[in-house]
């Protein structure tokens, strides 16, 4: 039998992390080497261990699992990335693949097929669950500029104008042009659409 490929498995939820790593580890030819829940920790902990592919979550405390791929891509570049995640948003698969992961997934991938993924990935292949490929296709690249991407984040947990510009440092009247803006490029009816809008399509990751 040919050597066992290494994994490394990153996600912040510790049930779902063992999980994976129980169910990844009763296939033969994989082999778990390292687990961590937290995307800073990543690049350290491949460092450490030598995986061949690491399985990433997208949202993690410390470090999103997009930036995390193109920090281990840029320290371990023969190191293969596969985003495991429970958000399949179109968003979140357009920068996945621009950060240098070379395949994406959803957590409802039955086991099996995930263990495929996995040696696909291994193997040098792309791997992309289809239906979220067409909608990354239909959705398109996110139509927000950067500072009206910034205002919708901070726009997430409510709060007025005024509250937006001073945790923002913006005046109130930058803040409001961002938010019309955002509506209008979203198609959104009001401000809380536009959010609703743009985390569906993950374009507010970050921040």
């Amino acid at each position: 039998m040919s050597a066992s490929i290494r994994l490394l498995l990153a996600d912040d939820q510790a049930l779902v992390r063992g999980a994976l790593a129980a169910l990844l580890s009763l296939e033969p030819d994989l082999t778990v080497v390292a687990e961590v829940g937290r995307g800073d920790e990543v690049v350290d902990a491949a460092r450490r261990t030598g995986p061949d592919v690491a399985l990433l979550d997208v949202e993690m405390p410390g470090l999103d699992g997009i930036s995390a791929t193109a920090e281990l891509r840029a320290a371990l570049p023969a190191c293969r990335v596969l985003v495991v995640t429970t958000f399949g948003r179109p968003g979140y698969l357009r920068r996945a693949m621009e950060a240098g992961a070379n395949g994406f997934v959803v957590k409802d991938t039955p086991a099996r097929q995930l263990a495929d993924a996995v040696r696909r990935v291994h193997a040098g292949l792309r791997v992309v669950d289809p239906t979220l490929a067409a909608e990354t296709l239909a959705a398109g690249a996110s139509p927000l500029t950067g500072r009206e991407t910034q205002v919708l984040r901070a726009a997430r947990n409510g709060g007025t104008v005024a509250d937006l510009a001073a945790a923002l440092h913006l005046s109130e009247g930058t803040v409001r042009n961002h938010l019309s803006a955002a509506i209008g490029k979203t198609g959104a009816r009001n401000r809380a659409d536009a959010v609703r809008i743009a985390e569906r399509n993950g374009w507010l990751l970050g921040g």
